[in-house]
């Protein structure tokens, strides 16, 4: 219920005003039954902007750091998220990809649509990276079309850190439906999910023109953030006279 009332009442209506986003390939989104929509990310108002301008109703994998913030803030932001029926994935330890792939299922289990980021995480430099499995996976266990979708403008409207997003054109673009009934029974094959995962972030990768990184984000973010810190401890701060 509140998700339909964020939808068009509360923040759809605004979010529209305010990107005034174009929609392209909406066609390719099925009216009924279970479907995988798989996007980049590159910002946090991606999570609003194609809930917006879906006409059915989308649940998203987010992660679980969205639900357990601290503080009037971190409340309201899991409040925000539950009542619009997303569903916290922890991403941590050896279980977690098992437990979004469950989540995921009972999902597409309902018929529904299923929103994920093969990625795993917010791009924090503009760029498409490397796919997670778990996407391929869940196509083929649920046996479910998955559509490629990609968000542009968004990184630029709202970047890593920005609370107040920036007035910026954006495009939401949906690309056909991909099929993977050939792989039936497959899913234990480790080849087989990393060439689904890789069509998949192709399709996105044809429909955003970004430029491509043959890394896990993750990975990246962390290597980075390990050489800053090297180089902070290298060079300390010289102290105040």
């Amino acid at each position: 219920m509140f998700y339909y009332l964020l939808k068009y009442v509360l923040l759809g209506p605004l979010l529209r005003l305010v990107f005034r986003p174009r929609i392209e390939g909406l066609e390719h989104v099925p009216a009924s039954g279970p479907a995988i929509v798989a996007g980049n990310h590159l910002s946090f108002s991606d999570h609003f902007l194609m809930p917006a301008v879906l006409k059915r109703r989308i649940t998203f994998l987010a992660k679980a750091e969205y639900f357990t913030g601290p503080g009037l803030k971190g409340r309201l932001t899991a409040f925000f998220f539950r009542s619009a029926g997303q569903i916290p994935v922890d991403r941590s330890g050896k279980e977690a990809g098992q437990a979004a792939i469950r989540e995921g299922l009972k999902v597409l289990g309902k018929g529904e649509l299923l929103g994920i980021y093969p990625e795993g995480t917010r791009s924090h430099d503009g760029r498409l990276y490397k796919g997670k499995v778990g996407v391929a996976v869940m196509a083929l266990r649920a046996g479910v079309p998955v559509i490629p979708c990609a968000m542009i403008g968004t990184f630029e409207a709202q970047p890593p850190g920005k609370v107040i997003p920036n007035v910026h054109p954006v495009v939401i673009r949906f690309g056909k439906p991909l099929e993977f009934s050939r792989y039936a029974g497959m899913e234990d094959e480790k080849a087989v999910l990393r060439a689904i995962t890789d069509e998949i972030i192709y399709a996105i990768l044809s429909l955003s023109g970004q430029e491509y990184v043959d890394q896990y984000a993750a990975v990246v973010k962390a290597d980075q953030a390990a050489e800053k810190g090297g180089k902070e401890r290298r060079f300390p701060r010289a102290p105040l006279s």
